[in-house]
């Protein structure tokens, strides 16, 4: 979550043993006054109250209806509906192909947390009890009809490597966040509704759209032969961990991805994988409330989780067998042993690889990364062969993921089509996170990797730290985002014009403000290369 003094999206303060004041979403900084129906309700419920029947009545009609009392009233009674939704929508034909999907799943590291530092103090155990009990996958296994993944069939005409939205998103920066004060999961639509049931084999409460821009599935063709598809997809989703009466407790690791093969008419799945990437030291970024008030304070964090993956334990097969003569025959041999299928090899036509695939999808899901940020050492490496400047942002959660720590500034100015062309023009761009180059700094093998990871760290500053830099590392101009936020929502005649200035050429603050940035970082450095 990210907030500026201003009211608009920043970046957040650093965690301390104290809470942090922050607000959930951008508001006016003036009170407003609450409707009639509001009012008389908290004098009668005060505010806890209000706070739990807010989370409850999710169409804001003041009125609890017995549909949205539904999953207090199981939780009281300890019953369990006879059906839900999804098993209501993804019924199984004895005569159609089942997939059985496992899930593995190893509990977040609560040492990777920043807040373990100080041994979370401040931090109520009842805030964080949630995730402590999230020690296993809800459901182990489950078994799915083949038919179940036809929304990840591409839209007819579909070219290899092209990504199409299976769930698009709703949200941009100019439309604002959804709310944080809700507990259960709207009940999902279409094609969320495989997506849904299969994160709810980790968790019984995912949100297949996340409160924050960017949302949704996207997918993309990776291979194409006479009879199967190859699809590879990326899913912004995230869990709510905690029940009432505690505070709602936001899980959003930085991304599912994975692959499925299907035939082209959706009956046959050879293989399917879903995955939280763990090649980070940090992947999961959670927010919690600790006040009963939609604008109450929110406790912010990040961590790493190990392992959190579906997987097929083997191609999707026919639930009844049938002879030549179509009489049903028994699935197991007489020694016992089942059936085993034998299945023809795919002799693909057209493939496109893993990281091209990934690179396509991430584009889709931040525009942004139309400039090509390389791993740090690598992105030094190019600078020296090219002769280019660096453009490094450093910070506390990752760039390109659902990570908060860097979400105003890529949804703003690096997506500015002026600031992408000089950036791909001018620079070898690079992100890297703090705790990375932390571990990088304490390295032994190669003192040149230490020496980078040391002047970067220098001149960091909490939560976003933007950076040009020559090819040995040397620092030649850098800015903090807070700071960086705080002059572009001045107006230009308050700004110290030996400091910034903004340009006629650019409407918007933010992207006229990086812009001199830029170039500043060019006037200083260019002269400093080697010729």
């Amino acid at each position: 979550m990210e907030v500026s003094q201003k009211g608009r999206p920043g970046h957040r303060k650093p965690p301390t043993s104290k809470p942090v004041p922050l607000t959930p979403n951008p508001r006016p900084c003036l009170a407003q006054p609450l409707p009639p129906k509001q009012e008389s309700a908290l004098k009668v419920l005060g505010t806890d109250g209000l706070f739990l029947f807010s989370s409850l009545d999710t169409d804001q009609d003041m009125y609890i209806s017995p549909e949205e009392f539904k999953p207090i009233a199981e939780k009281l009674t300890g019953s369990v509906p006879a059906a839900g939704y999804e098993e209501e929508e993804l019924h199984r034909d004895p005569s159609e192909e089942t997939l059985t999907i496992e899930a593995r799943f190893q509990p977040l590291l609560t040492e990777t947390m920043t807040k373990s530092k100080d041994g979370f103090l401040g931090v109520s155990r009842l805030a964080l009890s949630g995730l402590r009990n999230w020690t296993t996958a809800a459901s182990p296994t489950a078994v799915f009809a083949a038919r179940h993944f036809r929304p990840f069939l591409p839209p007819p005409g579909q070219e290899l490597g092209q990504p199409w939205w299976i769930i698009p998103g709703e949200l941009s920066v100019f439309t604002g966040y959804l709310s944080n004060n809700r507990f259960y999961p709207p009940p999902p639509k279409d094609k969320e509704v495989i997506i849904h049931r299969l994160l709810s084999m980790f968790h019984p409460r995912p949100f297949v759209k996340t409160r924050f821009a960017p949302q949704g599935t996207v997918a993309c063709l990776t291979a194409i032969s006479d009879s199967y598809y190859t699809v590879m997809f990326r899913i912004h989703a995230e869990f709510q961990l905690s029940e009432p009466p505690d505070f709602p407790f936001w899980f959003s690791p930085g991304q599912f991805t994975g692959h499925i093969i299907l035939s082209k008419d959706a009956t046959h799945i050879r293989d399917f994988r879903l995955f939280v990437p763990n090649h980070r030291s940090l992947n999961v970024d959670m927010e919690w409330l600790y006040g009963a008030s939609e604008t109450s304070n929110m406790e912010v964090d990040i961590g790493y989780i190990p392992q959190m993956e579906l997987e097929a334990r083997g191609p999707s097969v026919p639930s009844v067998i049938l002879d030549e003569d179509g009489d049903m025959i028994d699935s197991h041999l007489p020694s016992g042993e089942p059936l085993q299928f034998v299945f023809e090899e795919i002799k693909w036509q057209q493939e496109l690889s893993w990281e091209e695939a990934a690179r396509r999808l991430e584009v889709a899901m931040y525009p942004f990364k139309k400039v090509n940020y390389l791993p740090f050492t690598e992105a030094f490496d190019r600078a020296k062969a090219e002769n280019k400047l660096v453009h490094s942002i450093l910070l506390w959660g990752a760039l390109d993921d659902q990570s908060c720590s860097g979400r105003t500034l890529r949804e703003t100015v690096l997506e500015s089509p002026p600031i992408l062309t000089l950036l791909n023009e001018s620079f070898i761009s690079t992100w890297s996170l703090v705790k990375e180059l932390e571990d990088l700094q304490i390295q032994q093998e190669n003192p040149l990797h230490r020496q980078l990871a040391g002047l970067h760290l220098e001149k960091y500053s909490f939560p976003v730290e933007m950076m040009i830099c020559l090819p040995n590392g040397t620092v030649v101009h850098h800015i903090n985002a807070n700071y960086f936020l705080d002059i572009t929502s001045m107006k230009p005649e308050d700004v110290e014009k030996n400091v910034f200035s903004f340009s006629s050429t650019f409407e918007d603050p933010s992207t006229a403000t990086y812009m001199q940035f830029l170039r500043e970082g060019l006037r200083r450095g260019l002269p400093l290369l080697q010729p």
